[in-house]
């Protein structure tokens, strides 16, 4: 087994303190720090992905995974100029307003960012006009909206309606329990995930990155 591999499985396992060591091994036998997170931190997690979306992972061992992967690229990035670090995308991500729940969100955060994108994550109940002002300020591909109760749903509507006003350039897409296929065709998102591996694809989709 390569050393990359070696990694990857650390990553998978979700042993954050042999991740680290791992990384910090490459690091001084000289590795390119491109090569470390993507054929090693990457690769690991796009295998958790797939286990994750087949149901054979579960959300504790994917947070530990992700986190043990964010550990990795924390030893590695100072080493890369920020021109550099591989993004194939950029994702504004938020909880829409009225609802305080954060986990599904910080999941597809961890997904997406671990996919390779960059990801801002505004945090939970965010208005509409505070959608609208992220948007501005990082000029993002896509913005992801979370709702996790039937009385907040609406407020994705409200969003997209509020991003279209303003002219902006944004594929939106949704998530949470209570949404569908049927309520993101309705409001007019540009996609729906049903989980968070499934949003990761769907976000490559968009890009046609896939």
């Amino acid at each position: 087994m390569s050393d990359y591999q070696n990694l990857s499985q650390f990553v998978i396992a979700g042993k954050e303190s042999q991740v680290k060591e791992k990384t910090q091994q490459l690091v001084e036998a000289g590795n390119n720090p491109l090569d470390i997170i993507n054929q090693g931190l990457i690769a690991g997690m796009n295998v958790v992905g797939a286990r994750f979306k087949n149901g054979e992972m579960f959300v504790p061992e994917v947070l530990m995974a992700a986190r043990s992967m964010a550990a990795g690229i924390e030893i590695v990035k100072p080493l890369i100029a920020d021109t550099d670090m591989p993004s194939i995308g950029k994702v504004v991500i938020g909880t829409v307003k009225g609802d305080l729940h954060d986990i599904g969100k910080n999941l597809v955060a961890m997904m997406l960012e671990s996919s390779g994108f960059t990801v801002i994550n505004i945090g939970i109940d965010i208005a509409p006009e505070k959608f609208v002002e992220a948007i501005k300020q990082h000029h993002p591909d896509i913005v992801a909206m979370s709702a996790l109760l039937t009385t907040t749903m609406l407020h994705m509507k409200d969003t997209i309606e509020l991003i279209k006003e303003e002219g902006l350039k944004v594929k939106a897409i949704i998530g949470g329990a209570p949404i569908s296929q049927d309520f993101a065709d309705e409001i007019g998102a540009d996609g729906f995930a049903p989980d968070a591996a499934s949003a990761t694809e769907l976000c490559k989709n968009l890009l046609g990155k896939a």
